[in-house]
């Protein structure tokens, strides 16, 4: 088929098609694999919540400065087509080698960590270094005169980002969770499908490349700005200080370079300067996939019996979002705001873009708020957490010496108080229990040790005529997948064996305690179980719900074996429903901010310095991605205040950029061309040298705005 072919007889080009699809599965990939990154770190790696966190976005920075290195390949080296085809290939080779890295058979924990970040760097060369091209190389299939063709394009190629990261979001935490594999989460599946998406994205592309129009490599522009403004400040040193000062420091490069290169640049770093406030807005925009993943762990992700959303599939809702509110902004309220004669220019517009995302902080940090009453906080140094479970058949009294804790009767096989926080003056300490029992003349003395920052239930039981106890170590972090936990005590004179779910618990005979276990979130009606007495046969258990921590106390009734069920750290109440608002503000935020800021750069800029803008954007990116990085690993604050500093940090930020947009001169890039003009022609004496000068501007603009 011949290079240029069109499709239906029209004038768009058959090639469009190959890159559109290699579009949408490189984002699928991409998007899939970052959609359950946050929970391998967390849950498979073992890695805490703040190192998670920086990982993540040490990887969301590099993804967006290795774009400048594509670009640099592209356009000095091996042009836009063999560029996307060498580093995708960089790219799948990271897919599988992350895929690996999942494996638990493969190695030690070690192992899995060095392959992940070595898949993971190589991922982000490879999404980064294509990233600038793809689309550019898109733009090349049209020809110079088709601007309505090449406009539909862009709008399909944007139609197919958003489907990709629609559908990758909702189907890897499927993978994740619910297809188990190495007796657990499967992520060695859950990366391994945007590994083969990732190859179908490169076959697709690599099968249309008789049909493609590939320009050959023409210069980075980029480069040449970075050369002319290093002559400059050599050339301003170098120079005698004698000599004539001149208006701009960079004009001090017209030694070398021509004034109209040097004018583009004094526009472009006008517009850079701007872009110094920006990282902020990416710093909160890009913590979807990490803070607000976290948070949504500890809500309650139930929708009626039928339906339970994964915690990481919640991301999705940015890009279902960004599907209608970009219509909605363009034809309903950016017109309404026009018919109430207030003048919205682009800045004011990325000015309002940053208070919605502040808003969307604010409402993350109100439900953070409200999530937190469901966590037990884990005791400082030198203290500890107690709570005391009382397996008697009746209320029994405990006493501390020196303490006020448990001033009133607990209850038999009641769920005990909240844990107390028992200060201990040492990293360890041996504690008295005086335990009083109705009935008994005598009081029970305890002896137990506790540790500094563990929580401890201590379990009474009557034996004869006194009152036994054990104490045990208690796991109240909630479960990093948001599932609930249980453990049994068996207060029977047989070892006693059940199934929940697809976990087997064998729980020791006279009082024996079974490890706490995650299981899957629901109502267990019939749970079988069997003892050597065959007392038990099913248990009822009833709803064990997302992120509570459960212990079932197992006690012979008229005969048969029945569940008492106590809740040692609450169920999250808190329904993931209540993040639609900040997911709601921050889309809003984005669609202000990111697309007009995309079309203020595209305006405000030179045509042929319209790359080296798009280079500045990406890393504004990048920075904003280090912020949290640092804020991570740096501050060290609770979650609901992290957010609200950074809600407060993007406020004042964005008064920093408003004073500045207040200072800023919009320019017509076309009057930049009639002013530049002026200036020649003025140096110019003959008459018909000033004509070829006006030929060739307008010739040189013309040429460079249809190849945009």
């Amino acid at each position: 088929m011949a290079v240029g072919k069109k499709c239906c007889g029209t004038s768009y080009p058959v090639s469009i098609a190959f890159i559109v699809v290699n579009e949408f599965c490189e984002r699928f990939s991409y998007y899939g694999m970052k959609a359950v990154l946050m929970l391998y770190f967390v849950t498979y790696l073992q890695w805490d919540k703040n190192l998670s966190t920086a990982v993540y976005h040490a990887f969301s920075s590099l993804c967006y400065f290795t774009p400048v290195l594509g670009a640099l390949i592209a356009d000095s080296w091996l042009g836009k087509f063999k560029t996307i085809i060498y580093l995708s290939i960089v790219y799948v080779f990271g897919h599988v080698v992350k895929s690996v890295g999942a494996i638990p058979d493969v190695g030690d924990n070690t192992i899995h960590i060095v392959l992940s970040m070595l898949g993971l760097i190589l991922i982000a060369f490879g999404t980064g270094g294509i990233k600038p091209c793809v689309a550019a190389f898109g733009g090349d299939q049209f020809e110079e005169e088709l601007v309505n063709q090449r406009r539909k394009f862009f709008s399909i190629f944007y139609m197919s980002i958003n489907a990709g990261s629609v559908l990758s979001t909702f189907i890897t935490p499927i993978l994740r969770s619910d297809v188990q594999c190495f007796n657990g989460d499967c992520y060695a599946l859950a990366f391994g499908v945007p590994a083969a998406l990732m190859v179908v994205a490169l076959v697709v592309f690599i099968a249309g490349s008789g049909l493609y129009k590939k320009n050959p490599p023409e210069g980075n522009v980029l480069l040449d700005v970075c050369k002319c403004i290093g002559f400059a400040i050599r050339n301003r040193f170098r120079r005698s200080k004698y000599e004539v000062k001149r208006k701009h420091w960079l004009d001090w490069a017209e030694d070398k370079y021509s004034k109209r290169l040097i004018e583009e640049i004094k526009m472009v770093l006008r517009i850079l300067l701007l872009y110094i406030p920006l990282p902020m807005f990416w710093a909160l925009f890009d913590q979807q996939g990490s803070r607000w993943t976290l948070q949504a762990i500890k809500m309650d992700m139930a929708f009626g019996d039928s339906f339970i959303l994964k915690p990481d599939q919640i991301q999705m809702l940015n890009a279902l979002l960004i599907l209608v509110f970009v219509p909605i902004f363009d034809i309903i309220i950016y017109p309404l705001i026009g018919l109430c004669r207030i003048n919205i220019t682009p800045l004011r517009k990325m000015a309002a873009g940053m208070i919605f995302a502040a808003l969307a902080f604010g409402a993350a940090t109100l439900v953070e708020v409200n999530v937190m009453k469901t966590v037990v906080a884990p005791a400082p140094q030198e203290e500890c957490l107690l709570q005391v479970l009382n397996l008697a058949e009746e209320g029994v009294v405990v006493k501390i010496p020196d303490t006020d804790l448990f001033p009133n009767p607990i209850p038999a096989l009641q769920d005990p108080p909240e844990y107390l926080r028992l200060p201990l003056g040492a990293a360890s300490k041996e504690v008295k229990l005086n335990v009083s029992y109705k009935g008994l003349s005598e009081t029970s003395l305890c002896n137990i040790t506790l540790i500094q920052q563990k929580a401890h239930s201590v379990i009474l039981y009557a034996a004869g005529r006194g009152i036994q106890c054990a104490l045990v170590e208690d796991n109240i972090e909630k479960d990093k997948n948001g599932k609930p936990r249980l453990r049994f005590i068996n207060t029977q004179p047989e070892e006693i064996n059940l199934t929940v779910g697809d976990r087997n618990f064998q729980v020791p005979a006279h009082y024996g305690i079974s490890p706490s276990e995650p299981v899957d979130r629901k109502e267990y009606s019939d749970i079988p179980c069997n003892s050597e007495s065959q007392k038990c046969s099913s248990l009822d258990l009833g709803l064990l719900d997302f992120g509570a921590s459960y212990t079932v106390v197992l006690v012979e009734e008229s005969g048969k074996t029945v569940a008492h069920k106590m809740e040692d750290v609450e169920a999250n109440n808190v329904h993931i429903t209540w993040q639609i608002p900040q997911y709601i503000l921050i889309t809003a935020g984005e669609v202000m901010f990111s697309i007009t800021g995309l079309e203020f750069s595209y305006s405000q800029a030179p045509a042929n310095m319209k790359s080296v803008l798009q280079a500045g954007w990406l890393l504004t990116v990048a920075f904003g991605n280090v912020i949290v990085l640092i804020v991570a690993e740096g501050a060290g604050l609770d979650q609901w205040k992290e957010f609200l500093l950074f809600g407060v940090f993007l406020i004042f930020v964005c008064i920093i950029f408003s004073t500045m947009a207040c200072f800023y001169t919009y320019v017509d890039p076309e009057q930049f061309d009639r002013i530049y003009l002026q200036d020649i022609v003025r140096e110019e004496d003959d008459d018909d040298l000033k004509n070829q000068h006006t030929d060739n501007i307008y010739r040189d603009r013309v040429d460079k705005s249809t190849r945009m």
